[in-house]
Formats: C-alpha cells, sequence, structure tokens
C-alpha cells in the first residue's frame, strides 16, 4: 500500500520539485542584458556596430525572456514584473535596431508602418510589437509615468539609455535616478521657475496624462527631481510650458 502511494505521489513532486525550480531558475538580475549594457553602452551612446558584430548574448537574452510564461510572469512582485517588461523592450529595440544597422534613424525601419508597429517582440506564448509592449503591457498595467525615463526609443532626443539593467529590487531607485539625470539635461529640458516658464523634452506632452494621473500636473510631477530651489515654486503650478524640439537621429557611439 505504501508503495502504491509512493508511485501516486512521486510524478506530483517532480512537477513541484520542477515548477519551483523553474521559478527560480530566472535571473531577475538580468545579467545577461547587464554585462550587454556595461559592454556597448558609452556615455549616452550605444555602440550598435559592436553589437551588430557580436549579436549572439543579444539574441539569447531575449530568447530567455520568450520562454516565460504569463502564469510565472504573474507570481512575480510588480517590480520584478515591470523590470521584466522595461528590459524585454529596451533589449527589443537594439535588436531591431541592431537588425536594420546601420541606419540613421530609428524612423527609418519598417516602412510605412514604421518601427513600433512590426511583431517583432516574443513574449508569454504571443509576438507583440513595440507599441504594444510599452502601452499596453505596461502603461496598460502599471501607473508609473518614470518608465517614459526607463524605455528607449534608440534616438537622441530619448532619455539616454540605462548602462546597467533594471532589476526588481533596485527599480524604484533606478527610475529616480532615470528621472533626474533626464530632467537635468539641457538639451532636452530647462527649468525657469521663478520666471514661470519651463522649456521641457515632448515627452511631456506625449504623455501628459500619465504624469497629471500620478502627481496632478506635469509640474508637481517634475519638482522632486529638479534642483531644490525650484521646487517650491513648482508646486504651486500655473507655468508656461513651452516644448523642445525631439532628435530623432539614431544614438549611436
Amino acid at each position: 500500500m505504501m508503495k502504491t502511494i509512493f508511485q501516486c505521489l512521486t510524478p506530483l513532486l517532480a512537477f513541484l520539485f520542477l515548477s519551483v525550480s523553474a521559478t527560480a531558475a530566472f535571473d531577475h538580475s538580468h545579467g545577461r542584458l547587464d554585462k550587454i549594457l556595461k559592454q556597448h553602452v558609452v556615455g549616452k551612446q550605444v555602440d550598435y556596430a559592436g553589437l551588430k558584430a557580436r549579436p549572439g548574448p543579444l539574441n539569447t537574452y531575449l530568447n530567455v525572456l520568450g520562454e516565460v510564461s504569463e502564469s510565472e510572469f504573474k507570481r512575480w512582485n510588480r517590480n520584478q514584473e515591470l523590470a521584466f517588461l522595461i528590459n524585454l523592450y529596451n533589449a527589443a529595440t537594439l535588436k531591431l535596431v541592431v537588425d536594420h544597422y546601420p541606419v540613421k534613424s530609428i524612423k527609418k525601419i519598417g516602412g510605412f508602418k514604421g518601427p513600433w508597429k512590426q511583431s517583432v517582440v516574443r513574449a508569454f506564448g504571443k509576438t507583440y510589437t513595440l507599441d504594444q509592449v510599452e502601452h499596453e503591457l505596461i502603461r496598460g498595467n502599471y501607473d508609473e509615468a518614470r518608465i517614459h525615463f526607463a524605455v528607449n526609443c534608440a534616438s537622441v532626443g530619448c532619455p539616454h539609455l540605462r548602462g546597467e539593467a533594471f532589476r526588481g529590487d533596485r527599480l524604484d531607485q533606478q527610475l529616480d535616478d532615470q528621472t533626474r539625470i533626464f530632467l537635468a539635461d539641457p538639451s532636452k529640458n530647462r527649468i525657469f521657475a521663478k520666471k514661470g516658464q519651463l522649456e521641457l523634452s515632448p515627452i511631456f506632452k506625449w504623455y501628459e496624462e500619465d504624469f497629471v494621473k500620478q502627481s496632478g500636473s506635469v509640474e508637481k510631477f517634475i519638482a522632486p527631481y529638479v534642483a531644490e530651489e525650484h521646487r517650491a515654486k513648482l508646486a504651486t503650478g500655473g507655468h508656461k510650458i513651452r516644448h523642445t524640439k525631439y532628435d530623432w537621429s539614431l544614438n549611436k557611439k
């Protein structure tokens, strides 16, 4: 009798062990991508030529992400999920550019549809476009306006591609850092709070609803991330906002 029970339990125990092992096996440090970024991100520029010469590691990393099931993904915490999706978007964008490199701008990829409507991202047993990853998987499920300074569109006008992978256990610090760095870039954002004037990236126009939803206004959103001398004035709102020109040229080294 005991032998029969053991024989019945053995497949179940094996299944549970494999399920736990599969979950534990995912590298939430995103070490593969981290190594790629440390090798190929130089300041605010990307060494696409180097990536094209050695595409193996990037392809392997995207294959690993593509094998993650939706059920496994949903067992993670919020920050692990969000880090996964941001890294997925950035890695898929890198591959899209590398597959068409040399190119002067990501907007030259994809013909009439453009680069963001190409079905090039494999995840959860499906194939997505970059637009779907950003607007459906990320913006549609997470109220997190800081992601606009983390997802990278491979352009000079975009917040720079971070030289390390995003990871759940450091995500808040990384997103705060990305936001501060972007707002401090005078080629994209200039703060004249005492004069009641702001010159901001078009990102704050394109995604204004996200910043308003999170903080009440664009001014209130940016206040914690700029020099302290501007914060009190920004909190009052009512600033005249004009938007700087967005540079779509490739962020290549």
